[in-house]
């Protein structure tokens, strides 16, 4: 993630903002999920499903670290796969984007295949921690130099650990694997109600026990200091050390 070398004092001091952090997470973070905040954006005509502060932060550190293949599990509309593949483009040379989910839905591959953007996006069908899925991908993988990894799937405990088992083989040093939504164990459980995540069961607490046991990444919390306001607290994860 680059810094901005005149902004990083005032970051520190925001992020040791303890009320400003409070008023976030426990006051207006929730208004947001129960409005479905994250709901009213695009990009380039698609729905993306993403909050603003989470798309400019994954747009700096795609620029920054120039990734040849992004991989995301979790297509929902294609809204992120299209703007990865819109970056991608602007980086230029041969660069693809990998969608991977259990069920696409029609209409929402017929928007992705018909997308301007379309021949940057690969689209695999299945579930992300299904070995067949995983091999296909590892074929995709193959010839591609720094590859970038996003998880935006099933957000339950078991599932994100196993994605992150799996998928962090493919991240290249100085790359970046981000999880999406690990805010869950920061809210309280009937923020998401009929859902099979929780506090205490969800993308974060996957993250703290893959951390014990992967000495290749640490969270750059530089990133959601800066934000203040993220889907992903704890989520940004930086490659270290070569495989």
């Amino acid at each position: 993630m680059p810094r901005i070398a005149n902004d990083e004092k005032i970051i520190r001091e925001m992020s040791n903002d303890t009320e400003l952090s409070e008023n976030v997470h426990k006051k207006l973070y929730p208004k947001f999920v129960k409005y479905k905040y994250s709901y009213n954006f695009s990009w380039l005509g698609v729905p993306i499903i993403q909050l603003p502060q989470d798309v400019m932060a994954l747009q700096e550190i795609i620029w920054d670290v120039k990734p040849d293949l992004i991989i995301e599990t979790g297509v929902a509309h294609g809204g992120s796969l299209i703007f990865h593949a819109s970056l991608l483009r602007l980086l230029g040379g041969v660069r693809k984007v990998v969608g991977i989910d259990i069920d696409i839905r029609e209409h929402n591959r017929e928007i992705i295949v018909n997308h301007p953007l379309s021949s940057e996006i690969i689209l695999v069908d299945g579930s992300s921690v299904a070995d067949d899925t995983f091999e296909k991908v590892q074929d995709i993988s193959k010839g591609f130099e720094k590859i970038m990894v996003i998880l935006d799937s099933n957000h339950t405990h078991s599932h994100v650990l196993k994605e992150l088992e799996m998928y962090s083989s493919l991240v290249d040093k100085g790359s970046y694997l981000v999880v999406m939504d690990t805010v869950i164990e920061d809210l309280d459980n009937d923020s998401f109600p009929q859902r099979s995540w929780g506090k205490g069961d969800n993308a974060k607490t996957a993250v703290w026990e893959f951390l014990k046991k992967n000495g290749r990444f640490e969270i750059d919390h530089f990133v959601e200091n800066k934000l203040v306001m993220t889907a992903c607290p704890d989520g940004f994860l930086r490659c270290i050390k070569d495989l």
